[in-house]
């Protein structure tokens, strides 16, 4: 592990394949064997060593074949536009795992399991996000395009609330849990419907959650 020491504060909305609740957040296999998501940050407050991140946002893109911690996955990474030089060797840093310590965070799990990483992609980042309303927005042109919403009850039609709670976890402690929907266009392409997502807030560290 390097010695810079960086944070974030941020928020998160996620959408995957697998059904609502996602098995993987349990150690479980995943609904259809296989994972394919969308993970959209925008930081609050952060910095990675002397390099403020405030206000950037980010966005990965993944595919598994199999169960996550089985490997050969492949990402790509989409850094806001309107980050500096210094701001994308920062993020690139991060979220390749750099800087980090093992298992301390999702970047760096994530990174392990990863055999093909697309080169970076450099452009607008449309993103909103209201964690406590489980709703979300994403949208990078010729790349990804998608939205998030509350799970809805199928009798009453009302919106049902529940809650992932992980005090052990490398990505979020709490987590709101919806539903979404996904298109990808490249560099990895798929689509998904109806189907688990997540809204967080998120305090991360080279060491970890910050609880």
């Amino acid at each position: 592990m390097a010695d810079v020491k960086w944070t974030m504060k941020a928020r998160e909305f996620v959408n995957c394949n697998c059904a609502y609740g996602c098995p993987c957040q349990f150690n479980a296999l995943p609904t259809y064997g296989f994972c394919q998501a969308v993970a959209g940050m925008e930081i609050e407050s952060g910095h990675h060593g002397s390099t403020k991140l405030d206000g950037l946002r980010f966005v990965g893109i993944f595919r598994w074949p199999g169960a996550i911690h089985h490997g050969k996955g492949e990402a790509a990474v989409v850094i806001d536009e309107r980050a500096s030089e210094a701001q994308r060797e920062a993020l690139l840093r991060i979220l390749g795992g750099q800087d980090t310590e093992p298992g301390a965070t999702i970047f760096q799990v994530f990174s392990t399991t990863l055999e093909k990483f697309h080169d970076p992609i450099f452009a607008p980042i449309d993103f909103e996000v209201d964690v406590g309303a489980r709703t979300g927005r994403l949208h990078v042109e010729g790349v990804t395009e998608g939205h998030g919403e509350p799970i809805k009850n199928p009798v009453t039609g009302g919106e049902h609330r529940a809650r992932i709670d992980l005090p052990h976890g490398f990505e979020y402690a709490m987590a709101e849990i919806g539903r979404g929907w996904t298109k990808t266009t490249g560099p990895i392409k798929f689509e998904v419907a109806d189907t688990h997502s997540h809204f967080a807030n998120l305090h991360l560290t080279q060491s970890g959650i910050v609880h």
